[in-house]
């Protein structure tokens, strides 16, 4: 069982990350196929993958991904494809080559669109994306729920420390007031020898 990162993102794979779906814009792939082959790469899921595309790398290759579109675009016209539904592994033929088609090119590219993999039904990555959100907005709630019951803990610490310090400080004075007391008390007196006699009031 492979162990999916959760870890802080490097540089060197921001830069991966922004390679592949390059390459995939170019080639006429979706970005969903560049997070999967990145997150194979990398040991993260494609969720991961395109989370950190959407919110990070991708605004720091705007230009990149205009070229990559505009390449896209010009391999399309010069190899005669003019549907973006077909997937990657679908050769065509150029209009030039359509002469010499046989039955055997027909029936192996129909076979080859068969096999490809459906590009727009995203249906399976789309739940399970809703999956992944909710589980996390319960981790969320969690946190907050956790959260408001530390400051609540702390709340009480505090007061109970506040009150403490006040006995503390009442206890003291009352140590004091009774040294004073105990010292107006006290009275000497002369002994017929000289000497002091301490004398309680």
């Amino acid at each position: 069982m492979t162990i999916t990162r959760q870890d802080a993102w490097t540089q060197d794979e921001d830069i991966l990350l922004a390679e592949v779906v390059l390459r995939h814009i170019r080639e006429g792939g979706t970005q969903l196929s560049a997070f999967e082959e990145v997150g194979k790469a990398l040991s993260r899921t494609a969720a991961a993958c395109g989370f950190r595309w959407n919110s990070f790398v991708r605004k720091q290759y705007q230009s990149g991904i205009e070229l990559a579109k505009k390449q896209r675009k010009e391999r399309r016209k010069k190899i005669g494809i003019h549907s973006a539904n077909l997937p990657n592994s679908v050769k065509t033929v150029s209009e030039d080559k359509t002469e010499n088609l046989t039955l055997e090119d027909v029936i192996q590219f129909l076979e080859k669109l068969k096999e490809a993999p459906a590009q727009q039904d995203f249906t399976e990555e789309k739940r399970r994306l809703a999956e992944e959100v909710d589980e996390l907005k319960r981790e969320v709630e969690k946190l907050q729920s956790e959260n408001e019951s530390l400051k609540k803990q702390l709340e009480l610490t505090e007061e109970d420390y506040k009150a403490l310090i006040e006995i503390m400080e009442r206890a003291r004075k009352m140590v004091v007031l009774q040294e004073d007391e105990r010292n107006k008390k006290v009275k000497f007196q002369m002994e017929p020898n000289g000497n002091l006699e301490r004398m309680e009031k």
